[in-house]
C-alpha cells in the first residue's frame, strides 16, 4: 500500500491493551492500513516472540521502526547542550542518563519516530476503559494528530484485555505473572515490587541495567536519587520477615 493510501494506523506496542485492541479491531472488521511498532531496543526477549506471534495470529505484517541513533547511545554518549543562558550551545554533559518520570527523553523519541510520515492518519491508541483519566493530563506536540480510543469506546478495563490476550493463546512468556506492564525491561516506572521480580526472574536484563548503571557520568539516579546499584544493595540484603518486605516495597520510605 502507498503513504497516501494509508489512512488507519493501530499504534502498537504489544502488551495487553494495545494487542486486544489491535484483534478486537480486525475481528470487528475495521479499517486498518498499518500497524505500527517501535523497537527500542530495550525490550524483553519474550516481547519479540509476542511479536511474531501476533503476525502469525493476524496474517498482517507489523512495521517496525527503530530509533536512528540507539537510546544507549543517547543515554551513555549523547553529548547534552545548555539550552539557554549565556552558555547556551554549550556541551554540559555526556549522555542524557536514565529517563526518569519527569524527564522522559526517551518517550519523545519514541512518539516523533512512530508518528513519522503518518501525521495525517487516524491512529487507534490502545487505551484501557480504566485509564480514561490519562487523557486529560496527555500534553505533546503530537496532540493535533487524530486519534481514536476504541477501547475505552467498548469499556475494556487493563484486566478485560488481559482476559482476552489469554483466551486467545497470547501469554507473553508469562511476563505478566512479574510486571504489571511489559514495557521496556529497564523502564523507571516500574514499582519496586516488579524491580524486584525483574533481579529474581530476569536476571540477564538485571545484569545489563548494572553495567549501564556504572557507566553513566554524573549518575543521578535511576528511580528518583536511587541508581540501580542502590537497588542492589537493598534487594540483596533482603530478609523475608514482613517488616523488611513492608521496608522494602512501600514506596513512602524510598
Amino acid at each position: 500500500m502507498k503513504d497516501d493510501e494509508i489512512k488507519y494506523v493501530v499504534s502498537f506496542s504489544g502488551g495487553k491493551d494495545s494487542t486486544a485492541m489491535l484483534l478486537m479491531l480486525l475481528e470487528k472488521g475495521c479499517p486498518v492500513d498499518e500497524i505500527r511498532v517501535f523497537d527500542t531496543g530495550w525490550e524483553f526477549p519474550q516481547m519479540y516472540e509476542h511479536w511474531k506471534q501476533v503476525e502469525e495470529y493476524t496474517g498482517r505484517k507489523l512495521t517496525i521502526i527503530h530509533p536512528k541513533k540507539s537510546f544507549v547511545y543517547w543515554m551513555l554518549y549523547h553529548p547534552v547542550t545548555v539550552g539557554s543562558g549565556e552558555n547556551k550551545g554549550k556541551v554540559h554533559r555526556i549522555g542524557c542518563g536514565w529517563p526518569m518520570a519527569s524527564l522522559r527523553w526517551c518517550t519523545g523519541k519514541k512518539m516523533a519516530a512512530l508518528y513519522r510520515n503518518r501525521l495525517d492518519a487516524t491512529w487507534y491508541i490502545g487505551l484501557a476503559y480504566d485509564e480514561y483519566h490519562r487523557l486529560s493530563k496527555s500534553s505533546s506536540r503530537f496532540n493535533l494528530i487524530k486519534k481514536i480510543y476504541p477501547l475505552i469506546d467498548w469499556r475494556m478495563s487493563e484486566k478485560d484485555c488481559l482476559k482476552y490476550c489469554y483466551d486467545r493463546g497470547f501469554t507473553w512468556g508469562g511476563l505478566y505473572n512479574h510486571f504489571d506492564r511489559v514495557s521496556c525491561f529497564c523502564c523507571p516506572l516500574k514499582s519496586l515490587t516488579e524491580l524486584y521480580n525483574l533481579r529474581k526472574y530476569y536476571p540477564e536484563q538485571w545484569k545489563q541495567m548494572l553495567e549501564w548503571d556504572a557507566m553513566i557520568k554524573d549518575n543521578k539516579g535511576f528511580r528518583g536519587q536511587y541508581t540501580v546499584h542502590d537497588l542492589e544493595n537493598r534487594f540483596s540484603n533482603l530478609d523475608k520477615s514482613k517488616e523488611e518486605q513492608y521496608f522494602l516495597f512501600n514506596e513512602d520510605v524510598m
